[in-house]
């Protein structure tokens, strides 16, 4: 068997919580633009990864801080598939990608970042993204910053979100 170390990522996943504060609750408490959140909505947000994989990886997060998918309410998590649904239309008008993941880390063994408030991560992928500078130089290469990915996004997100009969 084969392993792929990410060990830029350890960084980030061993002192996520270090400050003590959740980055999800703080997160809505701040501007649209200072906390790069792209919708707000009843019962979750999107927000821009702030460590990328590819340009345009987002989450999506309940603005209720909680660690159980299992025991969420069911308004919380038929909102998030719709956003994660609507995020991955939107993500493809604007950057194309070749495919997409979509999933959760839970528990910290899982490789949850923040393991005590659920998140889904949306990650356009192309071919050859992962190349050898990711692999062997530890180093993410982006075609764009993140300001610069917000706004794009940012622009088709505001653009409202689709009612149930065309989405």
């Amino acid at each position: 068997m084969d392993f792929v170390w990410s060990p830029w990522r350890y960084r980030y996943v061993s002192t996520a919580d270090a400050e003590g504060e959740c980055i999800f609750c703080v997160a809505p408490q701040r501007s649209d633009e200072e906390a790069l959140i792209l919708y707000r909505g009843e019962s979750n947000f999107i927000i821009m990864n702030l460590f990328p994989y590819t340009a345009g990886h987002l989450m999506i997060a309940p603005y209720e801080h909680r660690a159980s998918l299992a025991d969420a309410p069911k308004a919380i998590t038929d909102q998030m598939m719709d956003l994660a649904k609507w995020s991955v239309k939107v993500l493809d008008r604007v950057y194309r990608p070749h495919g997409f993941n979509v999933g959760m880390n839970l528990g910290r063994a899982a490789g949850a970042g923040v393991e005590e408030h659920f998140h889904l991560h949306v990650v356009p992928r192309w071919f050859g993204d992962a190349n050898f500078t990711t692999v062997i130089g530890e180093t993410r290469v982006l075609p764009e910053d993140l300001r610069t990915t917000y706004g794009k996004l940012k622009v088709e997100f505001d653009r409202g979100y689709p009612d149930e009969k065309t989405s």
